[in-house]
């Protein structure tokens, strides 16, 4: 069982940077495949990226491929994603999710642990 919070979502200007960051409960973090998925008002949740449970590979949406990017921390429990040059477009609720290894996948179905989401506000 995993317990996820995420947190640094805000208000930013188009341009600007924010990181989320994400607080894993549980001695066994490690061994999972973490990723986050964002989902805008009236669309469907869609994926941002994923690292692999050692931190070894990560992977991108094509939207936010070199803007965005994804670490973590496995003797803090914690994952982050640092976003630059945000867009307008990036506006969504931003969620980190886990699911065990040896699963890597950036569909959100195979994910059995979500966060409650983080807002992400980026104006024009």
């Amino acid at each position: 069982q995993v317990q996820l919070v995420e947190s640094g979502g805000g208000l930013v200007q188009a341009g600007g940077s924010l990181r989320l960051s994400c607080a894993a409960s549980g001695r066994t973090f490690s061994r999972y495949t973490m990723g986050w998925f964002r989902q805008a008002p009236g669309k469907e949740r869609e994926f941002v990226s994923y690292i692999t449970w050692s931190g070894g590979n990560t992977y991108y949406a094509d939207s936010v491929k070199v803007r965005f990017t994804i670490s973590r921390d496995n003797a803090k429990n914690t994952m982050s994603l640092q976003m630059n040059s945000l867009k307008p477009e990036d506006t969504a609720v931003y969620y980190c999710a886990a699911v065990a290894r040896p699963v890597v996948s950036p569909r959100a179905g195979d994910y059995d642990y979500w966060g409650q989401g983080t807002q992400v506000t980026v104006s024009s």
